[in-house]
């Protein structure tokens, strides 16, 4: 059944001093480091951190999905991820 794929997504909030367009760029590569074969990376939901009545930092919740291909790529993945961090 060629062209048929399944997808996985998982949920990253990305953090920057700059803007908002950093924050998810920064939440992409972190998903970079620890998942294959990343496809789309949805913006869900943008939101700030406020201090002393001012901006201190932008947060970008996405969602990324990345292509499916078993239990065991998924596992390595995260063994992947834990190593890293």
């Amino acid at each position: 059944m060629a062209g048929k794929s399944t997808y996985k997504i998982v949920e990253m909030v990305g953090t920057s001093k700059i803007s908002w367009a950093e924050a998810a760029k920064i939440a992409v590569k972190t998903a970079g480091k620890s998942l294959a074969d990343l496809r789309i990376a949805e913006v869900v939901k943008l939101d700030m951190v406020v201090e002393d009545g001012k901006v201190s930092k932008y947060r970008a919740r996405i969602n990324v999905s990345f292509k499916y291909h078993g239990e065991k790529v998924i596992s390595e993945s995260y063994k992947k991820a834990k190593i890293l961090s």
